[in-house]
């Protein structure tokens, strides 16, 4: 695995080079979910079993999240893109702030530690900038099944009340269908005394992969899936082998890319509905799509105003608001984007206008007018998905474009500009050789605790 601060500094000084007026073509292999190996990968905590991994996909959010593991004592094997967990050797229970930090799916190990072990360590999580993200439902489910919690200085300590050597099951009703809360209960409710039932619990796919891996490892969980889940609490878990979903979000991002350049391409493997909403939208914006089996082909077209509005699965997902927002830029007519999910999540909207595009803002509802054409930049990504969105405008763009800020297009984006180049886009990684010297003298810096960590497997 590769420590933060060396991977960061490594990432500042490459950007991509994207010459536009691209037309795309072929068909482009989908990776792993992020979003599912993370929780997947903080589930392996719930046994001393090995669990395997495949179709993980190689990205440095899943590097960080192994971090953290191996900070723990658990043991990790990687060969392409199956990972092997081994955590029998379990010796802390206390998530580093360093690694933490950089990523806030790590708040799930505390369901696997608080249900194991009886008691957890975590510092409050970070991750992109794109709203508060409370972590409040997470903490009151868990209080429900029998934590006692307190938060001092940004650090959640977690442990069983006094006398319980488990968690019991318990009535829970979420104030609203938060992903993260939802998969943190699940996997504090598999090893609790008793059932559990989590209502208005999330729906997303990637809390259905969980449950079906859960289910592998001996769980017993019902109506993944819906928005009532049903969990019966077992003695143990075992070890498994389990395959990773496909990325949706990928997928997505390469389908508004397509629609966005005319372009006709076939992304694969996928679930054909767990993009249905975003399918709608672009068939609305005037591209044909076609289903078969696990694969998705998309002709662009003319494109058309359409409005969206994000929502919780089965609604179009926050995720690809960015991506999708670059597209109608270039769409004939006015369009609205509603952002009804983070607060924060209209950073690229700036960036979008300094290309040409005519987009307002008002109390998180994005106002779009089409142009005709957008000008190529020098652009730093702000998070994630506003870097796939700002590639998206670059390749429509009628220059040259610099992108800048792949610290975070590589937490979610598996060779982004491999994938693009195959089908044809102009797209190359550059890398500042200066700053990379710079870097390699940074790293080479470092104590002997942080090459440790930063050389680890």
């Amino acid at each position: 695995m590769v420590c933060e601060s060396n991977n960061k500094s490594y990432l500042e000084s490459h950007n991509l080079k994207i010459i536009g007026q691209s037309t795309l073509k072929g068909k482009v292999k989908i990776s792993g979910a992020k979003n599912s190996a993370l929780v997947l990968l903080a589930a392996s905590i719930l046994t001393d079993e090995k669990i395997i991994l495949d179709n993980v996909p190689q990205l440095t959010d899943i590097e960080k999240m192994g971090s953290i593991l191996e900070s723990l004592g658990v043991k990790l094997q990687t060969k392409d893109h199956q990972l092997t967990i081994d955590s029998t050797n379990i010796s802390n229970k206390e998530l580093p702030f360093e690694l933490v930090n950089g990523l806030r799916a790590s708040f799930f190990c505390i369901g696997g530690l608080l249900a194991r072990f009886g008691e957890a360590t975590i510092p409050l999580p970070g991750g992109c900038n794109i709203g508060k993200r409370p972590i409040n439902e997470h903490i009151r489910g868990l209080k429900a099944l029998g934590a006692k919690i307190i938060i001092e200085k940004d650090i959640v300590k977690a442990k069983l009340v006094e006398k319980r050597n488990r968690l019991h099951g318990a009535n829970i009703r979420l104030n609203c269908p938060s992903v993260g809360a939802t998969e943190t209960l699940l996997m504090a409710a598999s090893l609790a005394e008793g059932r559990t039932v989590i209502e208005n619990a999330a729906r997303e796919p990637e809390i259905q992969d969980l449950c079906n891996m859960l289910n592998k490892m001996g769980a017993k969980i019902y109506d993944a899936g819906r928005k009532k889940i049903i969990i019966d609490g077992v003695q143990k878990l075992v070890g498994c082998s389990h395959k990773v979903i496909p990325d949706r979000i990928e997928a997505g991002t390469f389908l508004i890319a397509a629609a966005a350049t005319s372009s006709s391409i076939t992304v694969s493997p996928v679930i054909p509905n767990h993009l249905e909403a975003v399918l709608n939208k672009l068939e609305e914006s005037g591209s044909q799509i076609t289903k078969k089996g696990n694969s998705i082909s998309i002709k662009g077209n003319k494109i058309e105003a359409v409005d969206i509005k994000t929502a919780p699965f089965p609604g179009f997902p926050t995720d690809l608001q960015a991506p999708f927002m670059a597209l109608m830029t270039i769409a004939k007519g006015r369009s609205k984007i509603s952002e009804t999910i983070f607060e924060n999540r209209m950073n690229h909207v700036e960036l979008l206008n300094e290309m040409g595009s005519s987009i307002t803002v008002k109390n998180n509802v994005a106002y779009i007018t089409g142009v005709n054409k957008l000008r190529g930049m020098k652009l730093v990504g702000s998070d994630l998905r506003s870097s796939a969105a700002l590639i998206i405008a670059a390749l429509i763009s009628n220059e040259i474009s610099f992108i800048y800020g792949l610290e975070h297009l590589d937490r979610g984006y598996e060779s982004i500009e491999m994938k693009l180049s195959m089908l044809g886009a102009q797209v190359t990684r550059e890398i500042d050789i200066k700053k990379t010297k710079k870097s390699m003298h940074e790293s080479s810096n470092l104590n002997k605790e942080d090459v440790s960590i930063a050389s680890a497997a």
